[in-house]
């Protein structure tokens, strides 16, 4: 029986966010394996989900994950916040919004292919992204044939192993550019709506995290506040691209490294530590890497590491958007079931490549005696040069957030290449360039909603439970979905505005 969230949190003009905090962090803080065989008495349910792979007949593994959003827009009837997917389906004749039916498919489509699959004897894997706009979108549009395909493959335990869901911000906010304050709410966000949608029992399984954007934050305090953020809220990992980390002597990462987990470490401006694992999606951002399924290939040109004394595995992880593009639209639904043909006439395991989902992968390598802090050390980019001008300026000194803040401000003087914007995919594309008329409200509304809640809250915390909360809590996220920052000055920054202003009036 799946265990939703109560029906007191779920109304059908705004989505289940907030209002079940300590149930969720009950939930997502056990740390009970999700592939792996448990054989606690705790835990009998999980033992029917266990992996059917072993580790040591395992050459080299490819992780491929599908990152799927539209964003929640004004633009319905008399302003209704409708999903841009419903503006697609209303608006065919406008720019690709003709593509409205193939995507709903694209989001739809793994709850048909994993059952096909597995019911022909393949052993196929996925990871699914999908934003807390889009969950909401479905439920608006009343898209119960795609929720219920995506039920079928995250709740039915015949096909749990297959298929492993990753934890993202509720409304695709880059992190970076969020208010510190509201990076929490919007995991927690997702993990409440998730569970209202899947069950607390699914919730429990989700311990891998998608950026939105591969968008890695590099000021020491919004990482490390990123980081202690998502370790709060029980994930193990988070995937990273490749040009967002560096080595501690600020070198790139070495090829091999790239096909192992890494021990992400932040340090912010008063020295504390903390670290997470990464596993590294390399090259760009390029839809072919999983429409055509060149993971799997890239897999069979690699062979087993050493981790410590263990020898495992290498891993490639990509993820790509589901459904944007040509590619994705047409090429992936024709290779993705080929390549665990291939696999699956190759003889299960016996060509030593096979597809893995990340949080079963690392589960392996430790359940071998892999520690996490057998993983090559990293660090985001151009902290390497940030620390070095630190200690220059201060030798033997304690960090401080104005001897950090003071090294920043003279390494962007001397230093053009030197910036604190973070990292993603699309280096070419900034997320904070030319939209000060969207980054300053977002800001002030953020500032508001926190003066306004953060003390009711803590001395109440049903607050969250208050239709007033949510409703805040809903325009606050909202208004920084990266989408209001990423296609130049018009139509969307008008959007932004108006979410804006609607969150003030609250």
């Amino acid at each position: 029986m799946i265990r939703t969230i109560p029906s007191s949190f779920v109304t059908s003009d705004f989505p289940a966010i907030c209002g079940n905090e300590a149930e969720i962090q009950l939930a997502v803080q056990e740390d009970a394996p999700v592939f792996l065989n448990d054989n606690s008495s705790n835990n009998l349910n999980n033992n029917l989900n266990k992996s059917n792979l072993r580790l040591e007949e395992i050459t080299a593994a490819f992780a491929c994950a599908l990152h799927m959003h539209q964003p929640t827009i004004p633009a319905g009837v008399d302003g209704a916040l409708i999903c841009n997917l419903q503006n697609m389906f209303e608006h065919q004749n406008e720019g690709d919004n003709h593509n409205a039916s193939v995507f709903a498919w694209c989001y739809s489509r793994m709850g048909e292919f994993i059952p096909q699959l597995v019911a022909q004897g393949s052993n196929p894997r996925i990871m699914l992204d999908y934003s807390g706009n889009l969950l909401w979108g479905l439920q608006q549009m009343q898209r119960h044939d795609i929720l219920d395909n995506l039920k079928r493959i995250t709740c039915d335990r015949q096909y749990q192993p297959y298929v492993e869901w990753l934890g993202t911000m509720w409304s695709h906010a880059v992190i970076p550019s969020t208010p510190i304050p509201d990076i929490k709410l919007h995991i927690q966000a997702w993990q409440s709506h998730f569970a209202s949608i899947f069950g607390i029992e699914a919730l429990k399984r989700v311990k891998g995290f998608s950026p939105p954007e591969m968008h890695l934050p590099n000021h020491p305090d919004t990482l490390y506040e990123y980081i202690k953020a998502l370790k709060e809220c029980g994930y193990r990992w988070l995937m990273v691209q490749e040009h967002s980390v560096e080595c501690l002597d600020g070198s790139g990462l070495t090829q091999d490294q790239k096909y192992l987990p890494n021990r992400l470490v932040a340090i912010n401006s008063n020295g504390e530590s903390i670290s997470i694992t990464a596993l590294i999606k390399t090259q760009g951002s390029d839809t072919k890497l999983v429409a055509q399924m060149q993971p799997y290939h890239e897999a069979k040109t690699r062979g087993r590491q050493m981790l410590g004394n263990i020898s495992v595995p290498s891993l490639g992880s990509q993820i790509a958007d589901g459904e944007n593009g040509g590619v994705m639209m047409n090429e992936f639904p024709r290779d993705y079931p080929l390549v665990w043909d291939q696999i699956k006439n190759n003889g299960r395991g016996s060509s030593g490549v096979v597809g893995l989902n990340g949080t079963e992968y690392l589960e392996m390598i430790e359940a071998a005696g892999v520690s996490q802090l057998d993983y090559p050390t990293i660090q985001a980019v151009q902290q390497h040069k940030l620390w070095n001008k630190c200690d220059r300026q201060n030798p033997n000194q304690k960090l401080s957030t104005a001897a950090v803040e003071l090294a920043i401000t003279e390494l962007k003087a001397t230093d053009h290449q030197f910036h604190m914007d973070g990292a993603s995919w699309t280096n070419s594309l900034s997320w904070v360039n030319g939209y000060e008329n969207v980054l300053e409200p977002m800001n002030k509304l953020s500032a508001k909603f926190h003066e306004k809640y953060d003390v009711l809250v803590a001395q109440d915390p049903t607050v969250t439970k208050r239709s007033d909360y949510q409703q805040a809590l809903l325009y606050n996220l909202l208004v920084q979905t990266s989408c209001f920052r990423y296609w130049g000055q018009g139509t969307w920054t008008d959007y932004a505005r108006e979410l804006y202003r609607r969150g003030e009036a609250l």
